[in-house]
């Protein structure tokens, strides 16, 4: 007959664990600075929302269109608040271009910089934050669906920067509605309110 060894299971003590695990090693900066990015990027979704919106309401319409137009307009608002960041900018343009008034005239590279940050924000929100090292950087763990990892260390300037940049971007869409003289959705801005 064959000895068995039996195995002994182990259960995490939870309770021992440092205050705030597992984010205990980095600074509270670090977290602070990460937080901000990611609530920037957020504050960008509702901009392109209201964008979306804006562009729609104010584009004109010939009296075929009308009717359809109407009728597909509610489906795409609710998509304007609850679509993803990639599926929002493809909207964005999409309605831009569609609008018979001037786009800003570097629309095209807005479009690429937006583009260029949703790479970033699924990064900074969908990481598990190594260990940082002694300068404060740390390597997050993500890998795409098309297993491209991220490789850079990143420290509270890195974030910093990225927030700015975010935010940038952000007031960038907003003037892509306000520079042809509409009040920005939601705001108490200048320019014509828009009126549905």
């Amino acid at each position: 007959m064959k000895k068995t060894h039996k195995h002994h299971g182990h259960i995490v003590n939870f309770d021992n664990l440092p205050q705030q695990y597992p984010t205990h090693q980095h600074s509270d900066l670090f977290w602070a600075n990460l937080g901000r990015a990611v609530a920037t990027f957020g504050f960008l979704e509702e901009v392109l929302g209201k964008a979306i919106f804006a562009l729609s309401a104010t584009r004109p319409y010939t009296q075929d269109e009308i009717d359809t137009a109407y009728e597909n307009w509610l489906p795409k608002l609710k998509k304007a608040v609850s679509d993803p960041l990639h599926k929002l900018i493809d909207e964005y343009e999409k309605a831009a271009k569609e609008h018979s008034q001037p786009l800003l005239e570097n629309f095209a590279d807005l479009i690429t910089d937006l583009n260029n940050a949703k790479k970033l924000r699924n990064m900074i929100c969908h990481s598990s934050w190594r260990l940082p090292d002694q300068s404060g950087r740390s390597v997050p763990f993500f890998i795409t669906p098309q297993g491209e990892r991220f490789d850079q260390a990143i420290d509270t300037a890195y974030l910093e920067q990225l927030q700015r940049h975010v935010a940038e971007l952000s007031c960038s869409v907003v003037t892509s509605i306000t520079c042809n003289g509409w009040q920005f959705p939601g705001s108490n801005g200048p320019g014509k309110p828009i009126i549905v």
